[in-house]
């Protein structure tokens, strides 16, 4: 049985929600970035059930190259998501099938499961979950459960606070399922007024992975031992870029993952992943101190070394090493990151999904009215073509999902802009202001103490 989603634009926060005919109904009234549900129920922003402090977060010793393997492990299934999580040129007005929507009326003889918790929490994403929420409810401490949740609040804040932004542009709402295990939600917004390409996207999956796949992960210091040739993961995450049009307000990405895999003798690996990055066009010193600063103080909250070791990594990371310069100005970065506890983890990944909305829309704000001139138009798509040369190049995700037979290729270039160019032995001129960026982007700076 196949329902449609219908559009979401500007101010309105849409109800997800099965009917007695099984339609999708629209509610509620977009309030700033927090939109209030039926009965005026404020929803809350990513993750604020639990906010108390954690400390000693970073990694355990590794023994026996189970850091190294969770490494590799990490940088493949990061593809993996990857590929699933945001179809930017399949949106089919969200197909939905009775059976994985998640959001099947009560049964007669439990009609509080209509208004519990869960399902008010439900009521402000963008779609139902892609679990089924009586699954949810059996297991409501597991971290798969709190992990889906978290992403689909975060999706759905944030698009809802672009949405305001650009002022009249549409989200579409494509809901699409793994045949392997899984699915996900993928909302587009293109030709916006205000951006002209921005997609969050979330996906969680499951099955298993292939004895090829599996070889490809393998660390050199030990070998993973799967069962008949399969190796059982979970894995589950929200990926977004957003290019805006005008040069003078920069591109964002960012990406929170879990994973978890289970070995042939039944020990289960599990870590998170993920960080947010700016790529302005150009250097605006006042822009770059609000974001860096806004997500130190996120890290902040779970320990002093945090910032500054995810900073660097980050930095490392997004190198494009035949240009011999980075993509952006960096933020934060991390991988493999299993300690102290999963829930300490998770404490800090919900604080780093609280900062993406005040890291950066406010610089939409400040810029997206600016006055531009052809010049600098014409630089904004030729560092474009930068950030596709990274994605296509070096990005660990994007490599993994283009040599993954049967792969979503829709989703795995999600991150790609409308719009680039490459002009030949192009070289900005001496103290200009395109030649200011290059220099920060060849000798990163660090932005905050």
């Amino acid at each position: 049985m196949a329902m449609h989603l219908r559009w979401l634009s500007a101010g309105p926060c849409w109800r997800a929600v099965r009917g007695a005919c099984g339609e999708l109904r629209a509610y509620g009234e977009l309030r700033a970035w927090a939109p209030r549900c039926a009965a005026g129920r404020l929803c809350r922003p990513p993750g604020t059930a639990c906010r108390e402090q954690s400390r000693g977060l970073g990694y355990g010793p590794p023994v026996g190259g189970g850091s190294r393997l969770r490494t590799r492990l990490a940088a493949g299934l990061a593809g993996l998501v990857g590929l699933a999580a945001a179809a930017f040129g399949h949106v089919e007005r969200a197909e939905m099938v009775r059976k994985s929507s998640g959001a099947q009326s009560a049964s007669p003889g439990r009609p509080e499961e209509e208004d519990d918790e869960l399902a008010r929490r439900c009521r402000c994403f963008m779609a139902p979950p892609v679990t089924d929420l009586r699954e949810l409810r059996r297991r409501p401490d597991d971290m798969k459960t709190k992990m889906e949740l978290l992403i689909l609040e975060t999706q759905a804040q944030v698009c809802q606070a672009l949405a305001q932004v650009d002022g009249g542009a549409r989200f579409s709402v494509d809901r699409w399922e793994r045949k392997e295990g899984g699915g996900g939600i993928s909302c587009v917004l293109q030709d916006g007024h205000v951006f002209e390409k921005a997609g969050v996207s979330i996906s969680v999956v499951h099955g298993n992975l292939s004895e090829e796949a599996a070889k490809q992960m393998r660390s050199r210091g030990k070998l993973l031992k799967t069962k008949d040739g399969k190796l059982p993961f979970s894995a589950m995450g929200v990926s977004s870029v957003i290019h805006p049009k005008n040069p003078h307000t920069p591109t964002i990405h960012f990406n929170y993952r879990y994973f978890e895999v289970e070995e042939a003798d039944g020990n289960t690996l599990w870590w998170f992943g993920g960080g947010c990055d700016l790529t302005p066009t150009y250097l605006n010193q006042e822009d770059a101190v609000h974001f860096h600063r806004t997500l130190k103080e996120a890290c902040d909250q779970h320990g002093p070394d945090l910032y500054p070791k995810f900073k660097k990594w980050c930095d490392d990371y997004f190198f494009i090493a035949h240009r011999g310069e980075r993509r952006g100005i960096g933020g934060i970065f991390f991988d493999d990151l299993d300690s102290p506890s999963k829930e300490e983890v998770f404490r800090f990944v919900q604080s780093c999904t609280q900062a993406i909305i005040p890291s950066y829309v406010p610089l939409v704000k400040k810029h997206c009215d600016d006055s531009f001139t052809p010049q600098e138009k014409l630089w904004q798509q030729l560092r474009r073509g930068r950030y596709v040369e990274f994605n296509l190049l070096y990005d660990r995700g994007t490599k993994f999902g283009l040599f993954t037979p049967g792969s979503r290729i829709e989703s795995i270039l999600m991150s790609l802009p409308l719009t680039a160019r490459w002009e030949y032995m192009h070289s900005p001129s001496e103290n200009s202001k395109e030649a200011e960026i290059l220099e920060v982007l060849r000798h990163p700076r660090d932005w905050v103490p």
